[in-house]
């Protein structure tokens, strides 16, 4: 049976708009700043503020305690560069307790700005030097326009006429001492904006295909999600898992507009075999092809607990998967694998994204990861655009991976058929004796596409054949007879017109000696053909 799969082509023409992120955090869940990171000190962005007085009244704050280190900082990165002509003040609030400092260092906090892409960032820096005041919560604002800043490099310009900056950091009571500072920090904004052109997914999905607010009570809604149960090598799943996924309300639930998915330690009986171990994993009733997919979703915790947010083809011939008996063709991984997030329970503040495809026999080599404090303790949105030639991996906003091979085939991008979402917790052999039961709390399940018109493949029946496809340096439009003269034109993936023709009946031949490798579009709507989509390896 033809299967059609939809191609979306953003036909507007026009260079791409400037998109923009503002940079704060209230260690709520509410900021975007992703990238938390300590030298010689210890963090969590998600401590009971325990000073819950004054002018900060916040349930949650950052804990930073160093260890007595000479260089001992708490820092972050920003996806793109700061442009001070945009803002140039920071802020942030600060509580020092008197009883948590040793030595006699001067009570200050140091914000340096630096370049987190060389190898010794420190080189370029620019710093401003506050004092604080014990035992009070306090405001502090950072100018680098109006405050007097110093440049680690005399030679340096001044930082306010800079672009090169993309990491902050704080450090209390300055360095090259060992004395121990312990302090909270809550409500780090900036009140400029990035740039982000060159790292935020253009806005091509913006319209809302699928969901699941996960709004109603009780069991999942079966009219979105299958549960899938069966035991696909007969006694055990893959990897090595130790679980048994049910279809149990113990395992999967909605309440207060979450879905749980819940592992548990529990000895279970299915299909004649006895684990130690339950949990849930859902397929969904929709697939796809290109758009891009948002979860919010709070992670189990545990060593051997794993949680992932991920797709597979609908032509996975996987044994009770949905969709494997309509459409299961293909074994995995020819099929394609996108995992939007996965987190191991091992590593705690890391969570990973990755693509299995054949060109990398299913391993693990399409990778990129990324330091998440509180990922258990905190609502994340994870998300993928997925692209005719592309795959960004974004937290929060942040994107921190892109898979965007150089060749195109099969092998490398099977990514050109309909992909279904599966959300799961599965427990691995290095789970702990210790371990009862931990959830992967989700908000919502979204899925955007473009709101241009959706463009299927070409179709046997078509007015138009292109062959071959994909090609190296020219391929041929066949035209039906009875047809000549009409107006054809190829876009790339991102929309640019590439060329204009005229097709006549017959055969049509076409160079692209010399376009780069990728994916092309072709639209001849004059023949009410449905556009096509181009390969040139």
């Amino acid at each position: 049976m033809l299967r059609r799969t939809t191609i979306l082509l953003c036909l507007a023409l026009a260079s791409p708009a400037i998109t923009a992120q503002s940079v704060y955090d209230d260690f709520e869940g509410n900021g975007n700043i992703v990238t938390w990171f300590g030298d010689d000190c210890v963090l969590n962005t998600s401590f009971g503020n325990p000073y819950n007085q004054g002018s900060n009244t916040s349930a949650t704050v950052l804990e930073y305690h160093d260890q007595g280190g000479q260089y001992a900082n708490v820092r972050f990165d920003v996806a793109s560069n700061f442009i001070f002509s945009s803002g140039h003040t920071f802020t942030v609030d600060v509580y020092v307790p008197s009883a948590g400092l040793t030595g006699s260092q001067p009570n200050q906090l140091s914000l340096k700005l630096q370049d987190g892409t060389l190898g010794q960032p420190w080189t370029t820096q620019s710093e401003i030097i506050k004092p604080i005041v014990l035992d009070q919560w306090q405001t502090l604002t950072f100018d680098w326009v109006n405050d007097n800043w110093v440049n680690l490099d005399p030679g340096s310009a001044a930082p306010s006429t800079r672009t090169d900056f993309n990491r902050v950091l704080f450090q209390f009571n300055g360095e090259n001492n060992n004395d121990i500072v312990l302090a909270y920090i809550d409500n780090v904004s900036y009140d400029g904006i990035l740039d982000t052109a060159g790292n935020q997914p253009p806005v091509l999905y913006d319209q809302l295909v699928w969901a699941d607010e996960f709004d109603t009570p009780g069991m999942i809604d079966t009219s979105k999600w299958f549960h899938q149960t069966l035991l696909p090598n007969g006694s055990s799943w893959y990897n090595g898992e130790l679980q048994h996924y049910t279809d149990r309300t113990d395992n999967s639930y909605v309440d207060q507009g979450n879905l749980h998915i819940v592992a548990k330690s529990e000895s279970f009986t299915d299909q004649g075999v006895n684990k130690q171990y339950t949990s849930a994993r859902l397929n969904s009733k929709f697939a796809f092809t290109y758009g891009r997919i948002e979860v919010r979703a709070k992670l189990p915790t545990g060593a051997g607990t794993w949680p992932a947010i991920w797709t597979l083809g609908k032509n996975i011939d996987e044994p009770g998967a949905y969709w494997t008996d309509d459409y299961g063709t293909t074994p995995w991984p020819a099929c394609g694998e996108m995992d939007v997030m996965e987190h191991w329970g091992v590593n705690q503040d890391h969570i990973s994204s990755a693509v299995h495809t054949p060109s990398s026999f299913g391993g693990t080599v399409n990778t990129g990861g990324l330091n998440l404090p509180g990922v258990s303790n905190n609502f994340n949105v994870y998300a993928l655009d997925w692209y005719p030639d592309r795959l960004d991996f974004s937290v929060n906003g942040f994107i921190f991976y892109t898979y965007e091979p150089t060749v195109y085939d099969m092998t490398t991008w099977p990514f050109i058929a309909e992909q279904y979402i599966l959300l799961n917790v599965a427990i691995n052999p290095d789970i702990t004796s210790a371990f009862v039961e931990s959830d992967m709390v989700i908000d919502y399940v979204r899925v955007y596409q473009s709101s241009a018109v959706g463009l299927e493949e070409s179709k046997p029946e078509s007015e138009v054949k292109v062959y071959p496809n994909p090609h190296i340096n020219d391929f041929v439009i066949e035209v039906e007879q009875g047809t000549s003269g009409r107006e054809a034109h190829i876009y790339s993936s991102t929309g640019i017109l590439i060329q204009s023709l005229r097709l006549d009946a017959g055969l049509n031949h076409i160079s692209t000696e010399g376009w780069a490798r990728g994916i092309y579009f072709l639209h001849a709507p004059e023949i009410k053909s449905d556009p096509i989509r181009l390969v040139k390896m």
